[in-house]
């Protein structure tokens, strides 16, 4: 009766114990700060907040609970080698893309195809590339409908892996825009069949359970416009592939702000607004923590608020508490 007595008194400990921890878990380790003050984000230049106000309306009712803490990932800068020209040409004469070239700057290089109307501009320090087509000079990829989306997908991962660039975390959710041409602009079609063209945007995987966002919140900094011609020299129309690395295994922990703080931010116009509509008297339906992806090189991958709401308006606040910023 007494080993029974203690095998149930010890299974109801360790049952006790699991329920404590449960609704009282231990603090996480402080943060580690590892790389001192941050630099601050690279954002774009924001459109103006003046005269706008703001109301919370999230499914609750009320403000989200951060993390206390979250990582910042170094993202090594890139630079030119004795053999980054080589390893450049031999990339785009692989696309189909003519070995002469016309040097831009110090590191921008733009390539002409051998066979259609495209150009490609390669950066050889952040190995990043964009590629433009001339359909007044050949407007045959738009005679047939494009593919679909999981197609062109496929289509475009294959294309960036031939030039050995297809990076392991983009990974991350898929986009897709049917587009039409009319009066020489590019406007949405309503489906496959209305469209001209399809834009496909890659993204980065989520880091750290978090997702990621770009500096234009509809398009992710890699992306391919595909029409209908079949073959690989007449298949894309535009693209960047503005990629920059991440080094996962090179991350610190940085203290967040609280969303109450992130709230009075946003009030007082203190964030970068990334897409804003006609309407000013802006209703904010979700507020969560991501990672900003940039698109130009930057030291460091870091978390930022988002704030999204009604008429499509998106702003990004750094989530790290000022204290770790510098100049």
């Amino acid at each position: 009766f007494g080993l029974v007595a203690f095998f149930i008194g010890r299974i109801a400990l360790m049952g006790a114990v699991k329920i404590y921890r449960y609704f009282f878990p231990p603090p996480p380790p402080p943060p580690t700060v590892s790389y001192g003050k941050l630099p601050p984000i690279s954002f774009p230049v924001s459109k103006s907040s003046e005269g706008l106000s703001f109301k919370l309306e999230t499914p609750n009712g009320e403000l989200p609970t951060f993390s206390i803490q979250e990582r910042v990932y170094l993202m090594p800068k890139p630079s030119p080698k004795l053999t980054s020209l080589e390893e450049a040409i031999q990339n785009v004469t692989s696309l189909g893309y003519s070995p002469s070239y016309d040097q831009l700057s110090q590191t921008l290089y733009r390539f002409e195809h051998r066979n259609s109307p495209s150009t490609l501009e390669y950066d050889i320090g952040s190995k990043t590339f964009s590629i433009s087509f001339n359909l007044a000079k050949d407007s045959s990829p738009i005679d047939r409908i494009p593919p679909s989306p999981e197609v062109a997908i496929s289509q475009v991962r294959s294309y960036i892996s031939s030039v050995d660039l297809y990076p392991e975390d983009l990974t991350g959710r898929t986009t897709h825009t049917f587009l039409k041409i009319e009066d020489e602009n590019l406007i949405p079609a309503l489906s496959q069949s209305d469209s001209d063209l399809l834009k496909i945007n890659l993204f980065r995987k989520d880091y750290d359970e978090i997702p990621t966002v770009t500096p234009r919140v509809d398009e992710s900094n890699v992306w391919f416009m595909v029409g209908g011609a079949s073959g690989r020299e007449r298949m894309v129309i535009a693209a960047e592939f503005h990629y920059l690395p991440i080094d996962e295994a090179d991350s610190s922990t940085y203290p967040l702000i609280t969303s109450e703080e992130a709230w009075q931010k946003l009030i007082e116009g203190n964030v970068h607004i990334a897409k804003l509509g006609e309407e000013k008297n802006i209703t904010i339906r979700r507020i969560y923590l991501a990672h900003f992806d940039p698109k130009i090189p930057s030291d460091f991958f870091q978390p930022v608020v988002v704030y999204e709401g009604d008429d499509d308006f998106t702003a990004y606040l750094p989530a790290v508490t000022s204290d770790y910023y510098g100049e």
